[in-house]
């Protein structure tokens, strides 16, 4: 869909609205204030991405601004983390700013509220303060400091800011109403004393602002036209209000723009968790190796792990801005990955669990360098050599001893080609004492042009290098792992999240560079992680080239009576349910696709290639069934389906087609 066609989400409609009512298009100002206290994550990048791409839309500045109001939580090390990842998903921001560049001024406002009536020192604990507050049902009752006089006031707060006082003795609240239906407008804290070492200011101060006072008045200060964020800031948008108005009276001849906070859905996915507190759990008790583990949903840990900012932008942008909370499937984040690694990643060759082939009848002292293709998909990629010998590895799974027809792949007596290479026939095993295969013999045919159905990646034994693969997984196992009130988070973690496994690679992955990125065909996607070395080289999985945890969810259970009721009814076929699942598809939703697209993916499996092929010629009209077809050929090329004349032209003609998905299943191949 082009930008010019693309409808506007309600944001950009409200934006639209304020410069249509007079607001100068050169008064738009945005922001994304991140608190220093942590590393950010997936949910962060919908704030990012918002923020920014209004920017980008409207030509509009956009501040990084650091809300740093709390010394006994916030780092530099975050604050260099954050600048880091910003600036790699590919976001310029106009002015580097801090909360804490603002400490003099919000405290001169904050003698100002006092002065007028508005704010007052209390005295009291926690505990007493907490029992006035009330419930949201019951109004709460005026505390005993409420009416100090405005001199007492200014005396205590100065003393506090002097240091005089210890931590929880006094606090600064503003006095707006303790009967209040909102309970956060029930006399807020404004200020309280922190002895504290702060990253930027030292020890320049000993009490600190709260997130309602600063967070507003620097988007006052900073003349920003627009705040936004997520929903749960829905119900401090009237604390926002009114604090920004009794400020406009102080600053209104310098500062004549007030901001208008709006609040957004935060992204919420699936088997992961969003809150900072817990991410940093689970590096503090050593789940993780650290905020950067490939397995954590930080943007440190997804570049780590081999994300491009391309596929995170493309995600964003698929989520949309929406008014309501959801959970996004992180299918879809894993969608994006394939989609633009399947574009940009050379295919190289490597065996993670191999089993030893020995090509008898080719001479023990020969060796070839065979031609192939780095990615079909980028026509700039060119070609490499790769060395071909008596003695090669192939994947254990790619071999059984009996199998049936649906089995592309090497069996006893059957015929594979290796790809770039020979076809081979399995003549017969070698098995150790406890009968397991230990080599398989086989025959080559130098008569490449011969039509067989399977193609299988291999790897030179004599050629090949060794690297330490970490194959990750999802961390948690459950779908939502912080939504059980009854356990903890941490009962749900995936002990099969990280898995270390020797891998077999072709020689041209010799000096690859930390951050490089490749496709192990048939395999996933795999980049050289931080810790590789020259000596050692380390690869992480980025993402496989299917989701393999759509099989794992479990199916409905029908209803036991519907199935009495229907004993006669005869299970369909494989190829007529995919037909089914093609007529609606480009109707339905891109996350529902994904669903749909991952039954098909299974689906594949009871399906041969003679049951494809007449569907080969479905009339152009009709995409949805041309895209389930794809899928499924797709899941047939990757067990080791030899490709042909007539796939070659299905695909080719797909890749031509108008629809944008038919498009995007055929490039994928």
């Amino acid at each position: 869909m082009s930008e010019e066609i693309k409808s506007l989400n309600f944001i950009e409609h409200i934006i639209e609205e304020d410069l249509a009512n007079g607001l100068s298009k050169d008064k738009l100002r945005f922001r994304f204030p991140p608190e220093p206290n942590g590393y950010l994550h997936i949910g962060h990048t919908k704030a990012i991405g918002i923020s920014f791409g209004l920017g980008e839309k409207y030509n509009a500045p956009v501040n990084l601004r650091f809300d740093d109001t709390n010394p006994a939580k916030e780092e530099q090390e975050y604050v260099d983390a954050i600048k880091k990842d910003v600036a790699w998903l590919g976001y310029q921001w106009e002015n580097e700013l801090y909360s804490s560049d603002y400490f003099q001024q919000l405290y001169d406002w904050a003698v100002q509220l006092i002065k007028d009536g508005k704010a007052y020192v209390d005295s009291q604990s926690s505990e007493a303060m907490a029992e006035q507050k009330g419930t949201p049902t019951q109004p709460g009752v005026d505390g005993p400091y409420r009416n100090r006089s405005v001199e007492e006031n200014l005396d205590l707060f100065e003393r506090m800011k002097n240091g005089e006082f210890e931590e929880g003795a006094h606090i600064l609240r503003a006095k707006i109403d303790m009967q209040h239906p909102n309970m956060l407008m029930r006399d807020p804290i404004m200020y309280r004393v922190l002895k504290k070492h702060h990253h930027r200011t030292g020890n320049d101060w000993c009490i600190y602002p709260m997130y309602d006072w600063t967070h507003g008045e620097s988007d006052y200060i900073e003349q920003v036209s627009h705040s936004l964020c997520s929903l749960e800031f829905k119900p401090h948008r009237e604390l926002y209000n009114w604090f920004k108005e009794h400020i406009y009276n102080y600053a209104s001849d310098t500062l004549p723009m007030l901001p208008k906070q709006r609040e957004f859905a935060r992204l919420n996915l699936s088997y992961t968790i969003m809150s900072k507190r817990k991410l940093l759990k689970l590096v503090e008790e050593g789940i993780v190796s650290g905020w950067d583990d490939p397995r954590m949903p930080t943007i440190s840990g997804l570049r780590r792990r081999g994300y491009t900012p391309n596929s995170i932008r493309k995600f964003i942008e698929k989520v949309g801005v929406a008014k309501r909370e959801n959970v996004i499937d992180v299918s879809l984040l894993e969608f994006c990955i394939r989609e633009d690694l399947n574009k940009t990643a050379n295919r190289v060759m490597a065996v993670l669990d191999p089993i030893k082939v020995v090509i008898t009848n080719y001479p023990e002292d020969k060796e070839e360098w065979l031609e192939a293709e780095n990615n079909q998909e980028d026509d700039s990629a060119g070609y490499r050599k790769v060395p071909f010998s008596r003695e090669v590895y192939i994947e254990r799974d790619d071999f059984k001893e009996e199998a049936g027809n649906k089995y592309f792949r090497l069996k006893l007596g059957g015929e594979v080609r290796l790809k770039n290479a020979y076809i081979i026939k399995a003549n017969d095993v070698v098995k150790d004492q406890n009968g397991a295969i230990l080599e398989v013999h086989c025959t080559y045919d130098e008569d490449t042009s011969k039509k067989v159905k399977g193609t299988l990646h291999w790897v030179s034994i004599k050629h090949a290098i060794i690297a330490e693969i970490r194959e990750y997984d999802r961390l948690f196992s459950h779908e939502s792992p912080d939504s059980d009130k009854d356990k903890d988070f941490m009962e749900f973690i995936n002990p099969k999240s990280l898995t270390i496994k020797t891998g077999y690679l072709e020689p041209s992955l010799a000096t690859v560079e930390v951050g490089e990125q490749f496709q192990f065909q048939r395999l996933g996607y795999f980049n050289v992680d931080d810790d590789s070395t020259a000596e050692k080289l380390v690869f992480n999985k980025t993402v496989g080239l299917r989701d393999s945890w759509a099989k794992q969810k479990p199916k409905p259970q029908n209803n036991q009576n519907q199935n009495k009721a229907k004993p006669q009814q005869q299970k369909r076929s494989a190829i007529s349910v995919i037909q089914q699942f093609g007529k609606k598809y480009t109707n339905l939703s891109e996350e529902k696709q994904l669903k749909v697209k991952s039954e098909i993916q299974e689906l594949a499996k009871d399906v041969s290639y003679d049951d494809l092929e007449p569907l080969f010629g479905t009339a152009v009209k009709k995409a949805g069934t041309r895209i389930a077809v794809l899928i499924a050929l797709k899941e047939l090329l990757k067990n080791g389906l030899e490709r042909n004349d007539a796939i070659n032209e299905f695909i080719e003609k797909a890749k031509a087609d108008k629809n944008e998905v038919l498009v995007a299943e055929a490039s994928e191949i």
